[in-house]
This record gives C-alpha cells, structure tokens and sequence, in this order.
C-alpha cells in the first residue's frame, strides 16, 4: 500500500510535485509506465520482481478507486437513485 512513513515521503515528494502539470490520462499513463521501469532498472526480469512492480501499481489503483471512485459512485446513486 502507498501509506511509507512520513520521514520517506518527503524523499518523493520534492521530485514528484515537479509533476503536478499532468493533464491528461495519457501523460499520467506515461509517468507511471517510466516509473515502473525506473524502479526495474537494475533489478532482474524475473517473476517476482516483474509481479511485484505491477502488483505494486495495482495496489496503488485499488486504493486510489476504494477512497475516490467508490465514494463518487456512492455520491452519484445518492442523487440520482439506484438501478431497479
């Protein structure tokens, strides 16, 4: 989960604040894909550490759609009503 320790975030944040002109999913489809092959770079193209790079990633979207697009989705049916 992306939840480190405080002290370790500032590590990323400086870097990763530069990025905050994403505009478009493209852009941000981008950065992550370079991320993941930052992070693979001088790992081996083993199993593991490929599945570990994507569950990472996965993990990141589960909760990134458990805390916003569920709550959205929730937000939404409230208004206009469920499916009958």
């Amino acid at each position: 989960m992306p939840y480190i320790k405080p002290e370790k975030r500032s590590t990323y944040d400086d870097v990763l604040d530069i990025l905050a002109h994403i505009d478009n999913k493209g852009d941000l489809e981008y950065c992550v894909t370079k991320l993941m092959k930052i992070y693979m770079y001088d790992r081996d193209f083993r199993y593991t550490e490929l599945h570990n790079c994507v569950y990472a990633v996965q993990h990141c979207a589960d909760e990134f759609r458990r805390l916003y697009l569920d709550k959205r989705e929730d937000e939404a049916r409230e208004i206009n009503g469920d499916v009958e």
